[in-house]
């Protein structure tokens, strides 16, 4: 199978090590969490599709690209060098990346109700938003400061460069090419639609 080199997130931002590249979806979904908090100050009934676009982010971008990214290959990594995927720091990742996941299927289940004419999806989707971000503001820090602190330590240099590869493998079979791209793009609208300057 061909894989079309030389363009792309990869190539175009030339990453040294894994979590670089985590750090760089960090940063892009931050956004689409900004977009959501703005989202909250508007009743849904007026925004069910920006609803959906966040949402087709979140668990595309965040959980299906970024998330497993992590699960599949940097956390396994990490516990061959030694650090244990059971209780130290991350069992508590894993377990937020779970508690994320309940609080996406409670937000999509709510935003299906609301385009049926059901009103009282209203309450769940907000709350269950505010959770999402409570959680993820404080999970992007603590793997930003922490976890990946710890993974560029354990894991050797040659390791890193096949796991960059790695990922990159992932994605382009999990996701099709052009992922990084696509859901950019969605952060971008967002941001246009909520007048929300990305400076």
């Amino acid at each position: 199978m061909e894989h079309s080199h030389g363009h792309g997130f990869y190539e175009h931002h030339q990453f040294e090590k894994p979590t670089e590249v985590l750090s760089d979806e960090h940063r892009v979904i931050e956004r689409v969490l900004a977009a959501v908090g703005k989202l909250l100050t508007v009743p849904p009934a007026q925004s069910l599709s920006h609803w959906k676009k966040a949402l087709d982010f979140i668990s595309n971008f965040a959980d299906q690209c970024h998330h497993l990214k992590e699960e599949k290959l940097l956390f396994p990594a990490m516990e061959a060098h030694g650090i244990p995927l059971e209780g130290g720091p991350i069992g508590v990742m894993l377990m937020e990346h779970e508690e994320g996941r309940s609080h996406v299927r409670a937000m999509r289940a709510a935003v299906e109700g609301l385009e049926r004419g059901e009103t009282g999806g209203v309450e769940s989707l907000l709350s269950h938003a505010r959770g999402y971000l409570r959680l993820l503001k404080e999970h992007i820090q603590k793997e930003d400061e922490i976890l990946f602190m710890i993974a560029d330590d354990c894991i050797p240099a040659a390791e890193q460069t096949a796991l960059l590869k790695s990922f990159e493998e992932h994605e382009a079979r999990e996701m099709g090419a052009g992922v990084h791209e696509k859901y950019l793009a969605i952060a971008q609208e967002l941001e246009a639609a909520l007048n929300i300057s990305n400076e």
